[in-house]
């Protein structure tokens, strides 16, 4: 009875000293289930999008738009088309990243594309919370030429936003 005793008391010792606060790392996600795409393919740079409206990453925002980057959206205010270039739009989209608590973008299906993906029209909704009574909804298309750059890697030359915005 008394090694009983011991034995039970050795344990719940060894038991006790589980924290159940600390779990066990978990290393069943492999080296294929990164949250960021290589761009090898045109899902990739809607992938990376993706990740960086959610994370406010405006390092991976950079690398999907070309150096002679264009993104045209319409005024509906003045009726008019109105244009910038790669700075600019990294600039807007920092502040947008800098001033809002929360993005969620929902890529929908693919509308059209050409045979070698060089122009993709897709679907998205996209939810932009700056505060819990400031909250701004867009559902539209995004009208984008792509090319691969020097690496092979597919990047949006051109971006005409066809949102209700």
């Amino acid at each position: 009875m008394k090694s009983f005793l011991s034995l039970l008391f050795i344990m719940f010792l060894m038991l006790g000293c589980t924290n159940p606060f600390a779990p066990k790392l978990d290393n069943s996600i492999g080296s294929n289930a990164s949250l960021i795409s290589d761009q090898s393919t045109v899902e990739g740079v809607f992938r990376n999008f993706q990740y960086a409206y959610t994370f406010k990453d405006t390092t991976i925002y950079g690398k999907l738009l070309s150096s002679d980057f264009t993104f045209v959206y319409r005024d509906y205010d003045k009726e008019i088309d109105v244009a910038w270039g790669r700075d600019e739009e990294m600039r807007v989209t920092n502040g947008l990243f800098a001033n809002s608590e929360r993005i969620d973008l929902v890529w929908n299906n693919i509308i059209s594309a050409t045979g070698d993906s060089t122009n993709i029209v897709r679907s998205f909704n996209l939810t932009v919370t700056f505060n819990p009574t400031d909250i701004i909804f867009v559902d539209g298309r995004v009208n984008m030429d792509l090319k691969r750059n020097a690496q092979n890697k597919w990047q949006i030359v051109n971006w005409i936003d066809e949102s209700n915005f």
